[in-house]
């Protein structure tokens, strides 16, 4: 029928341009991506990036499904604000002060290996510093609610997975 492919194709549209507002946004994770890529490899930009999507989806889904939880957790966002961003100054303070990497010019041709547990703590790591930044939060939450009230629930799956496929590529490209 004419009047779901036409509300189809405005999904998608609202996902691309959403997925689009995402992708320019600059922030944290894209400076820790380019860390990560340059110490560790694209190994260890995309295990970065794999812990972020898995945030995304996470707070995708929860802002989706608890959106009147999420209206009470609003009340909260300074308590938030200040937990994610004392999150990010600590980890700021242990890169610049406590954790040097020590690479010789004679070993740029032997990047250190990336072992399992490295490929987990970097999962982890991408995980915390998306999910506890309160920018990402208020992303998710704020769209999420806003689509809530106007879209059906199929409209809002193909919004928000367009838009985290987007997103998705875009960070693949940055790795």
């Amino acid at each position: 029928d004419r009047k779901s492919l036409t509300a189809m194709t405005e999904a998608i549209i609202k996902g691309l341009g959403l997925g689009l507002i995402l992708t320019l946004s600059v922030g944290p994770v894209i400076f820790t991506i380019l860390k990560q890529s340059i110490n560790n490899g694209h190994k260890g930009g995309f295990s970065f990036v794999a812990g972020v999507w898995i945030s995304d989806l996470f707070l995708v889904i929860l802002s989706n499904m608890f959106t009147e939880i999420v209206r009470q957790l609003l009340e909260f966002r300074s308590l938030i604000g200040y937990i994610g961003s004392a999150f990010l100054v600590g980890m700021g303070i242990y890169f610049v002060f406590f954790k040097k990497v020590k690479i010789k010019s004679e070993d740029f041709q032997n990047i250190p290996s990336f072992s399992k547990s490295d490929f987990a703590k970097t999962i982890l790591s991408g995980f915390f510093i998306n999910t506890l930044n309160p920018s990402v939060i208020f992303f998710w939450l704020i769209n999420a609610t806003a689509f809530a009230a106007t879209h059906t629930t199929w409209q809002r799956v193909v919004i928000f997975s367009v838009c985290l496929g987007l997103n998705m590529i875009a960070d693949v490209f940055k790795v």
